[in-house]
């Protein structure tokens, strides 16, 4: 479910990012104390822009703590256990097709409708590999457990949950 942004949603949005927000459309998924920790974006800019990433996720300590994981190559790891465990695999095509329609119903939302230039792309490097930690915690704050994971499992690698706060 995604949560109409207010004014404040878009300042804390703004604060986090250290600049305004392009395209939001919603908050996809908030922390403990009600600040946003993904947004939803519209899949076309205002300026016309394709924008596939529909889950971005802004919480400077979560995106910190997943550009940690970055940083030790886990993606990698990742990106070959798709091609050495057939249920992992199957469970990263599922995820992409539910990123693919959450899209959708975020561009009707927005009013943006399809885009065609985006058509079967998601984010993250889903189906096939893994190219992006941020997109995948972000569905998997946005969508819930049992969705997206590798989502789910880049949040248990850092130890994160909607329930967890460290915005004072």
């Amino acid at each position: 479910m995604i949560d109409t942004a207010t004014t404040a949603d878009l300042h804390d949005v703004a604060d986090q990012l250290g600049r305004l927000p392009r395209g939001v459309v919603g908050i996809a998924a908030r922390c403990r104390c009600d600040k946003p920790l993904v947004v939803a974006t519209a899949p076309r800019l205002d300026d016309g822009t394709p924008f596939p990433t529909v889950y971005y996720l802004t919480h400077p300590a979560v995106t910190a703590a997943v550009s940690r994981l970055e940083a030790d190559g886990v993606m990698a790891d990742m990106t070959a256990r798709l091609a050495e465990d057939p249920e992992l695999a199957a469970g990263y095509v599922r995820a992409h097709e539910a990123y693919l329609r959450d899209r959708d119903e975020v561009g009707r939302r927005a009013g943006t409708g399809a885009v065609p230039e985006i058509d079967g792309i998601s984010a993250g490097g889903m189906p096939t590999r893994v190219k992006c930690l941020h997109v995948l915690a972000a569905h998997a704050l946005a969508a819930g457990p049992d969705v997206n994971p590798l989502g789910d499992e880049t949040l248990e690698r850092i130890n994160w949950s909607p329930a967890r706060c460290c915005c004072a």
